[in-house]
């Protein structure tokens, strides 16, 4: 009898490594924005900028690469974001001295985060069912490409920002765990199994028709914004305000504050999965009500400086993360036809990124007013999203994916 053999990883698993290195590349830096002023005296314009450059790499890759992956396969795209991914944290390590590097490396960084999801998202749609995984239920894909991105932008940040706050050379050693894992997870994926087939590669509108129905404009998109505003307010934002009591803790404290809300955004993503079983907008509405509810508590840390604040709020964010995020994308999974599923997407974490633009916005409104009122203004917006989405599952009620309207 043979013991100890290893089993080999299933297709999908394979896939949804690289797309875990990459949430790691992608989100490593944020807690060490930080360390750079505390290290390298930058202003926090220019944080801000650096944490934003990230978003003008990412969201063209994500239009362009989406599409060109439903017409040309998925492989060539997703290795091509594992390389630049690498090349993104050695730009940033070379970064230490030269801040136009920072840039180019968080340029890169949102260039290989866009090839990446769309294209990666759909692949591990795809690797999960019949001819690869034909155990796998409906609702695995959307499931497993959420928790292996969660599990990146959580682990990213949370590594980095510890080794940040005691390496004796902490902006660069930061950076070295990311090259281990994505050169792993680079070579794994090598053997991932190609899904989109020669005769799927002719010509296509480069706007799927699954972006007119109804149920994407009114439920799908209003609720994009907010998977990606949770975290970023979670721990781009929210530490900022309460450093009076984090003291030498700073860098730290905004790692694990990082680490807790996309772990939690893992854990609760099962829930978000029960809440969808039948097509609705429950776990949409649950997700808005959990990040309004942090919103509140962040408004409370602003006001009192009180760093305990911040922890429940950080948990509510990240489940409102988690929510939003996977009934996002098992929505856009019963709208898109498979010629379109990583075009679809792809505007859908086009979207999504939106979100990350919330820290640079709220610090541009706080020369109008101050945090608190600011955070409790977006409690508003996130009742308002919920009720839209309502309102239109009762107008519009989930239809099998090619019945547009």
């Amino acid at each position: 009898m043979r013991r100890g053999v290893p089993r080999p990883l299933p297709p999908w698993a394979r896939v949804a490594g690289l797309m875990f290195g990459v949430g790691w590349g992608a989100n490593q830096f944020s807690p060490l924005l930080l360390a750079y002023q505390i290290h390298r005296g930058v202003s926090e314009t220019t944080a801000d900028a650096l944490f934003g450059v990230y978003a003008l790499g990412l969201i063209p890759a994500l239009l362009i690469v989406g599409p060109i992956s439903d017409r040309r396969g998925r492989r060539t795209s997703v290795l091509a974001a594992g390389v630049v991914s690498l090349l993104a944290s050695l730009a940033l390590i070379a970064g230490n001295h030269a801040l136009g590097l920072l840039y180019l490396g968080r340029f890169l960084a949102g260039l290989a985060s866009g090839a990446a999801f769309a294209a990666g998202t759909a692949w591990v749609k795809e690797l999960s069912g019949p001819p690869h995984d034909p155990a796998a239920g409906e609702q695995a894909g959307a499931r497993r490409s959420a928790i292996a991105l969660s599990a990146g932008f959580g682990l990213g940040p949370l590594v980095a920002g510890l080794i940040a706050q005691w390496a004796p050379d902490p902006l660069s050693a930061a950076y070295l765990p990311h090259l281990v894992v994505i050169a792993l997870a680079l070579a794994v994926v090598l053997t991932a199994p190609e899904t989109v087939g020669d005769a799927d590669g002719g010509r296509r509108p480069s706007v799927p028709a699954s972006v007119r129905h109804m149920r994407f404009r009114l439920i799908v998109a209003p609720i994009a914004p907010w998977v990606f505003l949770a975290p970023s307010v979670s721990f781009a934002v929210l530490p900022g305000l309460v450093t009076h009591s984090t003291a030498g803790f700073r860098v730290g404290f905004a790692a694990l504050i990082a680490g807790v809300t996309l772990g939690v955004g893992i854990l609760i993503q099962p829930v978000a999965r029960r809440l969808d079983g039948t097509p609705g907008v429950r776990g949409v509405v649950a997700g808005l009500a959990a990040i309004s509810a942090a919103l509140l508590l962040g408004a409370l840390a602003a006001n009192t400086h009180e760093w305990l604040l911040v922890v429940p709020a950080a948990i509510l964010f990240g489940a409102g993360y988690g929510l939003c995020l996977v009934s996002g994308l098992l929505e856009v999974q019963r709208l898109a036809p498979p010629d379109e599923l990583a075009s679809i997407t792809a505007i859908f974490y086009a979207l999504t990124y939106l979100g990350f633009a919330a820290p640079i916005v709220l610090a541009e409104l706080e020369r109008f007013a101050v945090a608190a009122t600011l955070l409790l203004g977006a409690i508003a917006l996130a009742m308002l999203t919920a009720l839209t989405a309502i309102v239109a599952q009762a107008r519009y009620p989930a239809v099998a994916a090619r019945s547009l309207t």
